[in-house]
């Protein structure tokens, strides 16, 4: 048996698995809350992250050595510097960061970085991040370059003093040339940040280090490349994920971005096109907290609110639809549009009725996305996430929007999965990600 364990550092919380390599099959799964949120910010803390993570490592190895290999991953688009020592000197900064979006020049940060580098650039891509950390004096003396919270925990775990970063996050900092695989000096030249700040990037899966156990553990991916590697066997396929945020993902091997989506690397020149709605399944949140609200000021209970949203969502016909514009957050090119409501009439203002618009508007939102990038024949869906899984009607939407059935993994972790899928492949046990998809997925 090969024990492969998974890693995933999560917005909200830190998830692992243990995994035999040779069939997929998962022996343990552990889940614990990410809270280490900084006064309320969209900061995080380093140190808070990285105990939580070691903490449910060293469990597992306990009760599952030997283990093999161990795969990392976590959220992308943020930021922590790092100091000479391999240490970190700032908070983590979150994809959630809305710097880029205050006032710079003629326009914002990001509008800015766009024009003077070609590359979009969003708010919340770590070069936005650091790019307005630098107009605000507020990088660290004692920094010498920057990386993922996960790149950071792969330090940690195996004594680098220095981070190897995969081209899956590499891409989502910004100013990142797909064809070539690495940072665009020429463009970074542009906005006054060098390419030396930056960490080395790597484009397959390799062995970052081993751990104080002499176990091997990859360099980290991206958590949307991992859920790729740990719920898609088959090229073919398109992928939905809903969660605290959601995307829709196809794979192809050609590295050109869509119109309102990004193309980002996968592995060994393959890349995945990815449409990401700033607001995802925290649509659903919105709704949730709204029903709370008013379950606080009427005197109702609060405690199974989900679980009642999800039941209503079946009792209102398809036929009289309340329409939801889910971009509650708008995008990220245009992050002043707004969400919106609609359609509605003097019989289908009900609670049952706004549920069911809700979720077909967080699938219409995805749907859109996937229909910019032209790509039409796909063998499957598969979707992922606990929205997915916890809602039919949502799966029914899904189904009806992109003409396909949804196929669902039978494991719920698929990023830590994927990590160790992905870790799979760096130790040689596969050659790649899809001949290990093939042997360790398995659908319900």
């Amino acid at each position: 048996m090969l024990r492969i364990i998974g890693l995933d550092i999560g917005t909200t919380t830190i998830s692992a698995v243990v995994c035999d390599a040779e069939n997929g099959n998962i022996l343990a799964s552990r889940t614990v809350k990410n809270d280490s949120v900084i006064d309320g910010s969209k900061l995080q803390n380093p140190e808070i992250i990285i105990g939580k993570v070691l903490d449910i490592k060293n469990e597992l190895l306990k009760e599952f050595a030997p283990v093999s290999a161990i795969g990392v991953t976590g959220q992308m688009h943020g930021i922590v510097y790092i100091d000479k020592n391999g240490n970190h000197a700032s908070p983590l900064y979150t994809w959630q960061d809305t710097s880029g979006n205050n006032v710079f020049g003629n326009g914002t940060y990001a509008s800015y970085l766009t024009e003077k580098t070609g590359y979009t650039m969003a708010s919340g891509f770590g070069l936005v991040t650091h790019f307005v950390n630098i107009q605000e004096n507020k990088v660290p003396d004692e920094a010498v370059t920057l990386c993922t919270i996960h790149d950071y925990l792969v330090m940690k775990l195996t004594g680098r003093k220095t981070p190897l970063m995969h081209s899956s996050d590499a891409a989502s900092l910004g100013c990142f040339d797909l064809a070539k695989g690495d940072f665009d000096e020429n463009a970074l030249g542009k906005i006054g940040i060098e390419r030396s700040f930056l960490p080395e990037v790597c484009g397959t899966a390799v062995i970052a280090g081993n751990d104080e156990n002499g176990i091997p553990v990859s360099v980290a991916i991206g958590d949307n490349q991992a859920s790729v590697m740990g719920s898609v066997n088959d090229e073919n396929s398109a992928l939905v994920n809903i969660g605290t945020g959601s995307q829709v993902s196809v794979i192809t091997d050609t590295p050109v971005s869509p119109k309102d989506g990004e193309a980002r690397p996968l592995n060994d020149g393959k890349f995945i096109l990815v449409g990401a709605p700033l607001c995802g399944g925290r649509s659903f949140a919105i709704l949730h907290s709204f029903f709370c609200q008013c379950a606080e000021i009427f005197g109702g209970n609060k405690d199974d609110v989900y679980k009642n949203m999800d039941a209503i969502a079946e009792i209102f016909p398809d036929e009289h639809p309340i329409t939801v514009d889910t971009r509650f957050c708008g995008t990220r090119l245009n992050p002043d549009i707004k969400g919106l409501i609609s359609g509605i009439t003097d019989t289908n203002f009900t609670p049952s009725a706004l549920v069911k618009g809700f979720l077909f508007g967080m699938a219409q939102e995805l749907f859109s996305l996937y229909d910019g990038f032209g790509k039409k024949d796909i063998s499957k869906l598969t979707a992922s996430g606990n929205a997915v899984r916890k809602s039919p009607v949502l799966r029914h939407y899904l189904e009806q929007l992109f003409g396909a059935e949804i196929c669902t993994p039978a494991h719920t972790e698929e990023a830590s999965f994927g990590a160790a899928v992905f870790a799979s492949v760096a130790t040689g046990v596969y050659t790649s990600v899809f001949e290990a998809g093939k042997q360790m997925i398995h659908y319900q």
